[in-house]
């Protein structure tokens, strides 16, 4: 019997503040129209003083294991998707880790920016795998608001706080992740990057995007690692029961939506009301369409994310 890495809870936390177009209208040179018709985005959560990356993990964290019905001392891997640690160093892993309550277990971000919740996803299933470890919380953590221009239209409306997490459970069966996809690009750095860094400013430093460029990147790749992804797992796009998307923009999943020949009423979307969480948004979106009861279990799942460095991936599952 196959050993795979099975999804045994799923979690969810958002920063205490919603912040709606209107709000946010009052503040930067833009309209409520203007954010819906060119993103789909009608509100974002912010972060306000006291919550972190790390307390939002920690509490998306607490939320999948209760849904898993395990304890945090069950767990022996963390692996944290994050653009936005708590700090430059130690990792936002080992404060979770702490706060968990658990006292000795690997623990590590990982950075792949919007991708990094599958980079996350792939590093997991591969150590669940290879009998490093047993059970692992898979988490996507993002505070993007610390990192914008709220000054600059064009990215500040686009992108929100929060996290979402999954415990990985290794077991033999049918269920569990069926294949991984990843890829990065390096050559993109320009289109979309944080102008600051501790080895080169000193700084955080702020958002940039060229987003034209960025769409159009996105579509073709991101539907050309779908169609990877399905083909690695013997799957075809008429088997898959929902896909769940990095929710960068509507546009964008409506194009890859078309572009694979996938009906909307199969794409999970979240992004009109969580805006772009970053490496957080797909497992928010996961736990949504769970919680709600649209994906059950042993429905075929896609998750797919593209971020900048260029990255990219996605991976197939049966829930």
């Amino acid at each position: 019997m196959t050993r795979r890495s099975v999804i045994a809870g799923v979690g969810s936390a958002l920063p205490s503040r919603r912040v709606s177009n209107e709000e946010l209208a009052q503040t930067v040179d833009t309209t409520d129209q203007w954010i819906v018709e060119r993103t789909g985005i009608r509100s974002r959560y912010v972060a306000a003083e006291g919550e972190t990356t790390a307390t939002l993990a920690t509490d998306a964290a607490r939320r999948a294991l209760e849904h898993a019905g395990l304890q945090a001392t069950d767990i022996d891997l963390i692996v944290l998707a994050t653009a936005t640690p708590d700090q430059t160093f130690p990792s936002s892993a080992t404060k979770v880790q702490a706060a968990l309550g658990i006292d000795d277990c690997i623990a590590f971000d990982v950075h792949a920016v919007c991708t990094g919740f599958l980079y996350a996803l792939a590093v997991a299933d591969s150590m669940l795998r290879s009998g490093n470890a047993t059970r692992a919380l898979v988490i996507g953590a993002e505070t993007f608001s610390r990192i914008l221009d709220w000054e600059d239209r064009a990215t500040c409306v686009l992108f929100g706080d929060g996290a979402g997490a999954l415990v990985l459970s290794s077991e033999e069966g049918e269920r569990g992740i069926l294949a991984t996809k990843l890829h990065a690009d390096g050559r993109h750095n320009d289109l979309l990057f944080v102008d600051g860094g501790p080895s080169t400013t000193g700084t955080v430093g702020k958002l940039r995007m060229k987003g034209r460029e960025v769409f159009r990147h996105a579509v073709v790749n991101l539907a050309g690692v779908l169609n990877e992804v399905l083909a690695e797992a013997g799957l075809t796009t008429a088997e898959v029961d929902w896909v769940v998307p990095h929710q960068a923009n509507a546009r964008i999943l409506d194009a890859t939506a078309k572009k694979l020949g996938l009906p909307p009423e199969k794409v999970v979307v979240t992004v009109g009301e969580h805006a772009n969480t970053s490496a957080a948004s797909v497992p928010l979106a996961l736990d949504t369409a769970v919680k709600d009861g649209r994906i059950k279990r042993n429905d075929i799942v896609v998750l797919e994310a593209m971020g900048g460095g260029f990255t990219w991936g996605a991976a197939a599952l049966r829930y």
